[in-house]
């Protein structure tokens, strides 16, 4: 689950990281009280999106007056942004954050996140912090130090100290680093996160460390045990992907794509798998669907209702390979449900192979559902593409 860079600041904040004071608005009104409260000289009028770059796609905006801030909210909230982190989709902006402008003497840049070649919790940081880090850090003009962190009971430790050497070489500075690196890591396990970022974290004339932006991720497999977290994911979400917001509550990873093929796969790997069977077939998939471990027969239900909502699908292809913690007869039992609960007659295409896969057939039978029974997931593949064909002819 990705946060709004004000929902971040929020939680971090209550790990030790200094971050500037502010509100956020979701009109102009709301801006312009906002700013009268905050009674600075200066403000920074921030568009939320989950995309990073925002400055230069125009949606940082600086302020003298609460009247100023009103106007550059105006322009920002309802219009949609493309930065080179989102690609060629305009990203809606429903809301800005408006802050007190810091002054800055130097950009630094710290994160926490998993190296995926490794497995490990790594701490990255630099003395040069702020826009485009990623496409100047191959170059000699920036240089991403790194140490490796270790889990010790609650916390997380590493060679903090020989980091923030390496990145200030004023005493004062770098144990005030030191510190923030510390709290950095407490908050990355408190909030069961995957990545934290901070940039800039910028060095004021005064010598405040001061987190200016923030990026975080936290483990969505993890929020069974944070209600506190899991209220964020319906304001982390954008309005424009509901059906996708639904299915993480039944314990389904969903995602909507432009194809006519519904895809009903349990595991994120045979799901790409499914997908690349698909295209080969002269097909297109209209979603990805994970269906989760814990996923029980109504969950499923609930997920492979998304599928047959969808007016674009043409057919579908459940490719299910059953483990020991997800049963084949357990899918097969909630495809039942949907299927008796939508009425909707669509041509449906399964394969089942591993635990109950038989019995699974028997429970697809007792509830009534018409299907092909693919040999294999090509087979599956190629009949699901050839059905969805004939619907649209």
């Amino acid at each position: 689950m990705d946060l709004f860079e004000h929902q971040a600041k929020r939680l971090l904040a209550g790990y030790g990281i200094t971050t500037p004071i502010g509100e956020t608005a979701r009109n102009a009104d709301q801006a312009g009280q906002a700013a009268r409260r905050l009674g600075a000289s200066t403000f920074v009028v921030k568009a939320q999106i989950l995309a990073g770059d925002r400055k230069k796609a125009g949606g940082i905006r600086f302020a003298s007056t609460p009247t100023e801030v009103e106007k550059a909210a105006q322009q920002l909230i309802g219009s949609r942004l493309v930065t080179s982190q989102t690609g060629a989709v305009a990203v809606p902006v429903e809301a800005v954050h408006i802050e007190e402008m810091v002054r800055i003497a130097q950009n630094l840049y710290l994160a926490i996140t998993l190296d995926k070649s490794t497995g490990q919790i790594v701490m990255l940081a630099s003395n040069r912090g702020g826009e485009e880090i990623e496409s100047r850090a191959g170059s000699n003009e920036v240089v991403i130090e790194r140490i490796p962190l270790t889990i010790e009971g609650p916390r997380l430790s590493g060679d903090f100290e020989g980091l923030a050497a390496r990145i200030v070489s004023d005493d004062r500075l770098r144990m005030g680093l030191v510190n923030t690196m510390r709290n950095l890591a407490g908050a990355f396990i408190g909030l069961d996160a995957t990545q934290i970022e901070l940039n800039p974290l910028a060095i004021t004339p005064d010598s405040e460390i001061i987190a200016l932006d923030a990026k975080m991720t936290i483990d969505d497999n993890a929020l069974f045990r944070r209600p506190d977290l899991d209220k964020l994911r319906a304001a982390s979400k954008s309005p424009f992907d509901p059906t996708e917001l639904e299915a993480q509550r039944y314990q389904i990873n969903y995602m909507l794509l432009d194809g006519d093929i519904g895809c009903a796969v349990n595991g994120a790997g045979l799901a790409l798998a499914t997908h690349d069977l698909l295209v080969d077939a002269g097909g297109r998939p209209a979603n990805f669907m994970d269906i989760r471990t814990t996923a029980t027969s109504l969950d499923i239900a609930h997920g492979f209702s998304l599928i047959l909502k969808n007016p674009a699908v043409k057919s579908i292809y459940v490719n299910v390979h059953g483990g020991g913690m997800q049963r084949c007869d357990t899918i097969a039992e909630g495809i039942g449900i949907a299927m008796r609960r939508s009425g909707r007659r669509i041509p449906l295409v399964i394969h089942m192979a591993g635990n109950n896969a038989a019995f699974a057939a028997t429970v697809l039978k007792n509830n009534g559902v018409a299907y092909f029974a693919a040999g294999d997931m090509a087979d599956g593949a190629r009949h699901a593409v050839t059905s969805a064909k004939k619907e649209a002819a």
